[in-house]
This record gives structure tokens, sequence and C-alpha cells, in this order.
């Protein structure tokens, strides 16, 4: 990390895969990338002092850290990130199979808790929309979106996919997760008749040198997750009026979790479609879907109107 000595091996790696998913996944700025290095050194630091396992984030150890930062004379604002940095890194080791549990921190002064983006679904078909050019590329492009949409699939997960992964006959792929586990995940009806059009139709002519991957790139490898990034910001930018902000493959992924819990599915059964190791990482999205309908409710004029409609016509 910049120079900087961390002998712990086990935690370089994490940083360095957070560091990715920073960059890949949330599309953070390098200013922001290098301010959590700072705080995760110094996280770092604070830990080996005390012989604690950086990778175990729990409450009462923040809480100490975050009182040692501020006892230094640290700026409020800058205690503050160091909370929104471990607590980020906290995510990421669960989303990253090397933890199984959020720690719950009390929140600070003048924290604002910020809510998971989601993509509409008429945004997401917009982008499809952009995708629908008739050319080989444009075609690849889609059933990326869809399948990323459609099944869940972190970016890693997507690109990694090869044609032997699909069985069309029961409708599943199998995708492998965090530590190379793999699980079946359903694709059926309009994102698997475009996967078997891209297949048969549009994926040849990208296939230079007979490859088994199943999404590949314009020169014939396969396609990295930084390059899935820059083909959603790009097809976000043609459907028009979606901010950037929001056009980062993890975001469909949450899109897809937070339309199927509105459409009724129980938590274990998307925990398992997921790939999640802990329920507990699943639970957002329920915290996250009700907070959304709290807010509907409340604000937007058409929402007591339509339930007045039902009223009346009753």
């Amino acid at each position: 990390m910049s120079g900087r000595l961390i002998e712990d091996r086990r935690y370089c790696k994490a940083l360095e895969r957070f560091a990715d998913y920073l960059m890949l996944e949330r599309g953070s700025s390098g200013n922001t990338r290098k301010a959590y290095e700072s705080d995760l050194f110094f996280w770092y630091e604070f830990c080996k002092k005390r012989g604690f396992d950086p990778m175990e984030l729990d409450a009462d150890k923040i809480s100490r850290f975050l009182l040692e930062q501020s006892n230094r004379g640290r700026a409020n604002s800058t205690v503050q990130r160091n909370a929104a940095t471990l607590s980020s890194f906290a995510r990421f080791l669960v989303y990253d199979g090397e933890g199984d549990r959020m720690p719950r921190l009390d929140p600070l002064p003048g924290r604002n808790e910020s809510l998971p983006q989601v993509l509409s679904e008429e945004e997401i078909q917009r982008i499809l929309n952009a995708c629908t050019d008739g050319t080989s590329m444009g075609m690849r492009d889609r059933a990326m979106v869809e399948l990323a949409y459609g099944a869940g699939l972190r970016a890693s997960e997507l690109c990694s996919l090869r044609l032997a992964d699909l069985d069309g006959t029961d409708g599943f792929l199998y995708a492998r997760g965090k530590g190379e586990k793999e699980r079946a995940v359903p694709y059926i009806g309009g994102v698997r008749r475009v996967i078997e059009d891209y297949v048969a139709n549009y994926r040849p002519a990208l296939d230079k040198d007979k490859q088994k991957w199943l999404f590949l790139s314009k020169n014939g490898k396969q396609m990295r997750r930084e390059s899935f990034w820059q083909i959603l910001r790009k097809r976000g930018k043609q459907a028009g009026g979606i901010s950037r902000k929001r056009l980062h493959p993890h975001i469909l992924r949450h899109s897809f979790a937070t339309h199927l819990l509105r459409n009724g599915m129980d938590q274990r059964t998307l925990q398992e479609i997921l790939g999640h190791s802990s329920i507990i990482t699943t639970e957002k999205y329920t915290h996250f879907d009700q907070e959304l309908r709290d807010i509907y409710d409340k604000f937007h004029p058409r929402a007591h109107n339509e339930e007045e409609k039902k009223d009346v016509s009753n």
C-alpha cells in the first residue's frame, strides 16, 4: 500500500481485493481510494500494537480505534470517515466471503446513512434498448446486462462464465463465486432467449480462437471486469438520464435483489441465488426495500391516490 509496510499477508491480500472492488465495482475516485488506504493502514497499526487481528472488525475494537483517533486531535470529519471506511471494509469482507457479520456501530454525530442505490426496471430496460444496435458487440453487451441483472451475478462471476457453465436443458447456469464456490442460478424466460440468441448468432463473430469463455472482448479474449464497467457506462450514457454514479455492475446486482424482494421472494431463497454465506448480508436488501416503500408512501403524490381509487371502485 503505497510503500507502507504491512507484514500480515492475509490482510495485504484483502486490501488489494478491496482496492479492486472500490475501483471496479463502486467506481470510487483515486482520492477516495487513497483516503481508504490511509485509514486502513492506521487501523492495521492500531491492531498490531494490541495484538488484534485486523481482519476481525467488531464494534468494541472499532470504537476504541475511533476514540484514539479523536484523542489524537483528528477532525470530526476525519473520524467519521474512519468509521465509514471500516464499515465499508467490513461489508466488503462479508461480500468477499472473509467475514460473516457486520459490526453494529453506534451512529456518529452528524453522520447521515446513505441508502444503497438501485436502478428502476424502466431504467434497466432503457440500457438494454441502448445495446440493441444489431452488431455482435451490441448483442454481447445486451446479453451481459441481461445476465448480470437477470441472474444477480457479480462482475467477476459474469466474466468468468464459460460456455460449458450454461445448462440450456434445465435453464440453470453455474457461477463461481468467492473462494471458487460454485452455485446453480436460474436463467429463464427473456434472459435465456437473449443468451441463446447471442451464443448462436453473434458470439461466433467474436470468437477468433475457439475460446471457452461466454463473453469475449472485441479481440476475442476473455471479458474483464473493468471492461464490463466501461460497457455499462457507455450504454447507460446512450440510454440518457441515468447518473454515472449509478452505472456500476454491483448496482445491477442490488437492483436484481431489491426487485425480487419487492415481488415477494423470501430471503433464504434470495440468499442462495446471490451466494451469500450469511443471511445478514441478504437482510440489507429487506431494510432498503422497506425504506424505499416508506419514502414512496410519504412523498409520492400517487401513492395514496391509487388506494383511494380502489376504495371507490369497491
